[in-house]
């Protein structure tokens, strides 16, 4: 279910009625979070014919329920990338993901989406000296691409954030923040102008080919069917079996959100007065940002399921009062959760697994930026097939022992609760 908090800032949901009957497309979609809404809209802007087929509403998974951070580039610094991919192939890479958030505010601007888009800039903060020794050497790798960013030591990212626990803090000036599930709301209406079919409460129960060479796909759900050339999976952290093995490219884990009351007074002006956004470096990361009224909205590690309790999250409140003793007495208003994917190397997946197929997922908290630019390479490249892509384009990989990662996922979580206390005694 959406966040309550988002729901209530967002305009009206586009209407997605349900499929009944058989349609046909060039291309089908499934899957209606930020990857499917952009390929869409993307597909139908060049001409495609296009239908979406989502099983709940616009942005109702992890896309519309996120932290709202709209951060550049990828997990891993550009000299990683560009190692592990080669020269060419990661330049582009990091290009491309650095580039995200340039496509979001510009699909924000071109189709007058109201999702309160701020592009104030984000804060990478390192918790301790070995921190900011990384944070120099990712902030020399982004000055020889000729990246605006700036490294802040302890007094000024104290100064940009409103409280001492940092070493240090890049801040890249390309990202930003908006609401998640407005944005989603904004990008279906965009694409039904441009002549996308979306159809919502349509759960795709079975993709099916003919014998025949070059024979279209087909797509059954409860009371319809979709005839196309092309099949693209974007169902991230949802993704079920409908695709043999794709779930087990990925790592589902719940990230949880807790958001303030409007904050008044002083402590609303001394918790990132710049109007950035903020996560902390390291394998577990908090994030937050301000949001239009001035809410906190601070994410991490929780419980590996739904919440919506504060008493849930109260390892998240309370290290929000360690950052800013004045929120002792703030009323937490809303808390949500949701599920987001992750690969074993970090790095967002896009898939070929056959003929006609691609499924793109695993963003590993990145989504929104991440997602975006996804759905436009996946037009690009069914639209263009000719051209090179901008991101690796693979066959499956299942993770070995998925069954197991639940487990794994559970004592990381313990794990960096324990690190947190031992640093606060």
């Amino acid at each position: 279910m959406a966040s309550p908090l988002y729901r209530a800032r967002s305009p009206a949901a586009a209407p997605m009625p349900m499929l009944e009957g058989a349609i046909s497309a060039d291309v089908a979609i499934i899957g209606g979070g930020i990857t499917g809404l952009s390929a869409a809209l993307h597909l139908a802007e060049s001409g495609a014919r296009v239908a979406l087929l989502e099983a709940h509403e616009a942005g109702w998974g992890a896309s519309g329920r996120n932290g709202g951070q709209v951060n550049p580039g990828l997990k891993h610094d550009p000299d990683v990338v560009e190692r592990d991919f080669g020269a060419e192939l990661g330049a582009r890479m990091n290009r491309f993901a650095g580039e995200a958030p340039a496509r979001v505010f510009a699909l924000v601007r071109r189709y007058g989406i109201e999702c309160d888009a701020r592009q104030g800039g984000t804060l990478r903060a390192a918790l301790d000296d070995a921190g900011r020794v990384q944070l120099e050497r990712t902030m020399a790798q982004l000055r020889a691409r000729g990246i605006p960013a700036e490294l802040l030591d302890r007094t000024a990212v104290a100064a940009v954030t409103g409280t001492d626990r940092y070493a240090a803090a890049l801040l890249d000036h390309r990202g930003g923040d908006l609401n998640p599930l407005a944005y989603c709301r904004g990008l279906a209406r965009a694409a039904l102008a441009r002549g996308a079919r979306l159809h919502g409460a349509t759960r795709a129960l079975a993709l099916e080919r003919g014998g025949a060479a070059g024979a279209p796909w087909r797509v059954r759900c409860a009371r319809g069917t979709v005839e196309a050339a092309h099949i693209v999976l974007a169902t991230n952290g949802y993704t079920d079996d409908l695709w043999p093995g794709l779930r087990r490219t990925v790592v589902p884990v719940f990230g949880s959100i807790a958001a303030t009351v409007p904050l008044e007074g002083p402590v609303a002006h001394k918790i990132l007065p710049g109007g950035s956004v903020l996560y902390e470096t390291g394998p577990i990361t908090v994030y937050y940002r301000l949001d239009a009224e001035r809410r906190l909205v601070i994410g991490g590690r929780g419980p590996q399921r739904e919440v919506s309790s504060p008493d849930a999250l109260s390892h998240l409140t309370a290290y929000a009062r360690r950052l800013w003793p004045e929120l002792a007495s703030v009323t937490w208003s809303h808390v949500w959760s949701g599920r987001l994917a992750m690969t074993r190397d970090a790095y967002p997946h896009l898939h070929r697994p056959a003929p006609g197929i691609l499924a793109c997922l695993g963003y590993n908290g990145r989504g929104v930026a991440l997602a975006t630019a996804m759905g436009a390479e996946i037009a690009r490249l069914l639209m263009r097939p000719g051209d090179p892509p901008d991101m690796p384009v693979t066959g499956l990989r299942p993770i070995r022992l998925h069954a197991l990662w639940p487990i794994a996922v559970r004592a990381v979580v313990a794990h960096g609760r324990l690190k947190d206390w031992l640093s606060s005694r």
